[in-house]
């Protein structure tokens, strides 16, 4: 129904956002628009915090941003472009968030480095202005609001989580190139798809491992989708029933494997002896 209204009202997604946005608080777009920029100007410190070497983290991991961009500036990496900025974005957001620093949830703290990786980092390696930055990220919360309030959590796996903020990243790095409605929403439904059954299994209950890494390949997958999504690649399961997927997806996962810290990789020997560590007052990085 919203790409419908997209298309024969005209307007673009991220004014439909305004639309839906005014319909529900009765907000103008001048509040709506300075709470985008708002939560971009929080995005961006986060990423710029996140890639201190002295960041302290009171889990089980450490800094490892920092060590990531001096190996990614000296040309060791394997150079993925934009895409491999924004892989460096979201592990920053997320290793400051784990520093107990402030964030945005996107759409949940555990994926809360998808989004803005793409849309700050690529909106601006791409040299958009900041009010199509702003767009774009309105794209994104409009495309988010499909799954609430059913699907913004780990009880139906991580595939709630890192699927759909990677689904709401590829969307809004379509829209931020210049993508039609329904490119769109065939990056989002493509980026979804690809992620469909992943499992949350947090390391000793923790949103450390392996959240941070998941949300590195979650931008990564975003914008894969929205290339293949601007070259014309449709995606052949409509939106609406990708997410219908997911939710019977997650509705069949065993209890262990929806947030629980009792399945996966968290009941792995290493992941027991973590907990247990952890649980003793040890501290280590893994």
């Amino acid at each position: 129904e919203m790409f419908a209204y997209a298309r024969d009202t005209g307007r673009p997604l991220w004014r439909v956002a305004f639309d839906y946005e005014s319909a529900l608080t009765g907000a103008t777009e001048a509040e709506l628009r300075a709470y985008a920029r708002q939560v971009l100007d929080i995005c961006r410190h986060a990423r710029q915090q996140g890639v201190r070497p002295d960041n302290h983290f009171l889990g089980i991991t450490d800094a490892r941003a920092a060590h990531y961009k001096a190996l990614r500036e000296g040309r060791k990496l394997i150079d993925l472009g934009a895409a491999d900025e924004a892989c460096l974005d979201a592990m920053s957001i997320m290793e400051f968030s784990n520093a107990h620093g402030t964030i945005v949830c996107m759409p949940t703290g555990g994926a809360s480095g998808i989004v803005p990786a793409a849309v700050y980092r690529i909106g601006e390696r791409l040299g958009k202005s900041e009010t199509e930055q702003e767009n774009a990220l309105l794209v994104a919360g409009l495309i988010g609001a499909f799954y609430y309030p059913t699907h913004y959590t780990g009880a139906i796996g991580c595939q709630a989580e890192i699927g759909t903020a990677s689904a709401m990243a590829a969307a809004a790095l379509t829209h931020i190139l210049g993508g039609t409605a329904q490119q769109c929403a065939d990056a989002y439904a493509i980026a979804l798809a690809n992620l469909l059954g992943l499992v949350c299994d947090p390391v000793a209950g923790l949103v450390e491992v392996p959240c941070v890494k998941r949300n590195v390949i979650g931008a990564v997958n975003a914008v894969s989708a929205a290339d293949m999504a601007l070259a014309g690649i449709e995606s052949r399961i409509p939106v609406d029933e990708v997410i219908d997927a997911m939710g019977e997806v997650g509705r069949r996962l065993p209890v262990e494997l929806k947030e629980t810290a009792l399945g996966g990789l968290a009941a792995t020997p290493t992941g027991e002896r973590v907990k247990r560590d952890l649980q003793g007052g040890a501290q280590a990085a893994y």
